[in-house]
C-alpha cells in the first residue's frame, strides 16, 4: 500500500511534466488550480507528519491544551485572509517576498527570503525526521535510508511537476491522512473494554482531557514566572497560536504558495477560511487518537511502550493493529512525510534571489531548469538536517521553537508594510537581524533553564521588537529623499 502511494506520487509528477512549463506554471500552476484542491493541499501541508505523529504523542502524555493554540490559529487565518492575501494579489506576486520589494525595497526582500530559507529548512527537517522515524519503527529499518528514500521521491515528483504536482499529491495525502486517523479511532474503540465511554472516563480521571489552562493564581507568588515560562497557559497559548499562525500562513511561502495558485484573491481568501474547518477537524481527530491510545495502554499495562513516547502511534500500529490498518497508517505517514517545502524554496530562490541578482533576462526554460537544480540542492540539505534532528525528542514542540526564532521578525516587517506607510529598508534588515539574534539567545537561555521564558513568547517578542526597531531606525537609516 505504501509503495503504491509512492508510485502514485511519481506518476502525478511525470504526468504534469509533459506539458510545456513556464515559471508561472511551475511555481503557481498558472493560477488555475481549483479552490477545493487547494484546501486539501493546504491541510495536508499544515498537518503533515507532525500532526500524524506528534499530536497523538502530545495528547497521550499531556492533555488537550494544544487546542488553545488551534483557537488562536483560527483567528489568525481570518486576519491573513483579509489583510495579507489582497496585498499579494494586488502586486501579482509569484512569492510573497516580492511584496516586500514593492513596499520597502530589495534589501528587505533578500533578508526575508534568507530568513525563510533558514526557518523552512530547519522546521521541515523536523517534520521529515518525525515521519521517517515513524516509518523506521514500522518497518524496523535504520532511519538514514528512510530519510534518503523519501528525499529522493520528493525531488523526483516535485522537480518534474512543480507546484501542480505538490497540490494534487497533497489532495491524495489529505484523504489518506483522514482515513488513517478515523480508522485508528474506530479500531481502538473496539479494542477498549467499554468503548468510547471508558476512553472518556479513563482519560478524564487522569487529566488527559484538560482543555483550558488558566495558569497560576494572581494572588500567588509564581504568577509572573508561570506566565512567562508555561506555553500552555490559555492566554499565552492563544496569543502564540494567533501570532505563530499569522506568521506561518502570511509570511512563510510554504503555505501561502498554495493560496496563490487560484485565479483571484477572493477565491484565495475563501479557500483559507475553509481550511479553518478542515484543519481543525484533522487536529481533533489525531488528538483523539492519542487519548484512545492512553486508554488502551491503561487497560493493557503488560504491553511494552516504545523507548521514546514520540513513537507511541507508529509503535501501536506495528504491534497491535491488523496488517491492513497498519498498512493504512504507514501509508498516511509516508504520504505526510513526502510532502516537502522544495517547491516553495525553489520558487523563492529563483524569484527573489537568482533572477534579480544573478541572471535577469534569461528565458523561461532557463529559470525552470534552475528551479529543478535548486530542488535537488534543497532536497539534499533537508535530508541532512532531518538526520541530525533524528536524535531529538518532543518533536511537535521542537518545530515550533525553531520557527519562534525568525517567524516574529518576518511577521513584524510584513505588518509594518501592511498597517503603516512608514519608509524602511535598511532599518528593516537591522531590525530583523537583531531580533532574530535576541530570540536565539533567549531560546538558548530558556532551554538551559537559565531564563524562565517559554518558547511561545519568542514570536510575540520578535514581532513587536522588529516593528519597534524598524520604526525607530527608519528615519535615520532610510530618510525620505524629499527631506534628505
Amino acid at each position: 500500500m505504501a509503495c503504491g502511494s509512492i508510485l502514485l506520487l511519481c506518476a502525478i509528477g511525470v504526468a504534469l511534466s509533459r506539458r510545456r512549463q513556464t515559471t508561472s506554471d511551475f511555481f503557481l500552476g498558472g493560477r488555475r488550480i481549483p479552490g477545493w484542491a487547494v484546501v486539501l493541499s493546504f491541510v495536508a501541508t499544515e498537518v503533515s507528519a507532525m500532526t500524524v505523529i506528534g499530536v497523538p504523542a502530545t495528547t497521550y502524555r499531556e492533555n488537550w491544551q494544544y487546542m488553545q493554540f488551534v483557537i488562536g490559529s483560527a483567528a489568525a487565518r481570518v486576519v491573513v485572509a483579509f489583510l495579507f492575501i489582497p496585498a499579494f494579489y494586488r502586486f501579482d506576486c509569484t512569492t510573497i517576498y516580492e511584496y516586500l520589494l514593492h513596499r520597502f525595497g530589495p534589501l528587505t526582500q533578500y533578508t526575508a527570503t534568507l530568513f525563510f530559507f533558514v526557518t523552512r529548512l530547519l522546521a521541515s527537517g523536523v517534520r521529515l525526521m518525525a515521519a521517517c522515524l515513524a516509518v523506521a519503527v514500522l518497518l524496523d529499518w535504520p532511519i538514514a535510508p528512510v530519510i534518503a528514500a523519501f528525499s529522493v521521491v520528493s525531488i523526483l515528483y516535485i522537480g518534474a511537476g512543480g507546484v501542480r504536482a505538490v497540490v494534487w499529491t497533497n489532495v491524495v495525502q489529505a484523504l489518506v491522512i483522514l482515513a488513517a486517523g478515523a480508522a485508528t479511532v474506530v479500531f481502538i474503540l473496539h479494542k477498549v473494554d467499554g468503548g468510547l465511554v471508558e476512553v472518556v472516563r479513563t482519560a478524564e480521571a487522569a487529566g488527559r482531557l484538560d482543555f483550558w489552562n488558566s495558569g497560576p493564581s494572581l494572588r500567588g507568588g509564581d504568577f509572573l514566572r508561570g506566565l512567562l515560562s508555561d506555553p500552555n497557559i490559555a492566554f499565552v497559548a492563544l496569543l502564540n497560536g494567533f501570532f505563530h499562525s499569522m506568521a506561518a500562513f502570511g509570511t512563510d511561502h510554504e503555505l501561502m504558495q498554495r493560496l496563490l495558485t487560484v485565479r483571484t484573491r477572493r477565491v484565495s481568501r475563501d479557500t483559507l477560511l475553509w481550511t479553518l474547518l478542515a484543519s481543525t477537524a484533522v487536529c481533533v481527530l489525531y488528538m483523539a487518537v492519542g487519548t484512545c491510545l492512553f486508554a488502551y495502554y491503561g487497560q493493557h499495562p503488560e504491553l511494552a511502550l516504545p523507548e521514546g513516547l514520540d513513537k507511541i502511534y507508529p509503535h501501536f500500529a506495528a504491534q497491535v493493529m491488523t496488517p491492513v490498518l497498519r498498512g493504512l497508517v504507514l501509508t498516511a505517514i509516508v504520504m505526510a512525510s513526502i510532502d516537502s517545502p522544495l517547491a516553495s524554496l525553489s520558487a523563492s530562490f529563483v524569484t527573489d534571489l537568482y533572477r534579480p541578482l544573478i541572471r535577469r533576462d534569461a528565458s523561461e526554460s532557463h529559470y525552470v531548469a534552475v528551479s529543478r537544480v535548486s530542488i535537488l540542492f534543497f532536497g539534499a540539505a533537508l535530508a541532512a538536517i532531518a538526520y541530525v534532528f533524528s536524535f531529538q525528542d518532543r518533536m511537535l514542540w521542537l518545530a515550533f521553537k525553531i520557527g519562534g526564532v525568525t517567524y516574529g521578525c518576518l511577521l513584524g516587517v510584513f505588518l509594518l508594510g501592511l498597517l503603516t506607510r512608514r519608509r524602511a529598508n535598511r532599518a528593516n534588515v537591522a531590525a530583523m537581524t537583531s531580533m532574530a539574534l535576541v530570540n536565539l539567545v533567549l531560546l538558548i537561555l530558556s532551554e538551559k533553564g537559565i531564563l524562565p521564558l517559554g518558547w511561545s513568547w519568542l514570536v510575540i517578542l520578535g514581532t513587536f521588537g522588529t516593528i519597534g526597531i524598524a520604526v525607530a531606525l527608519g528615519p535615520l537609516m532610510d530618510p525620505d529623499p524629499g527631506t534628505a
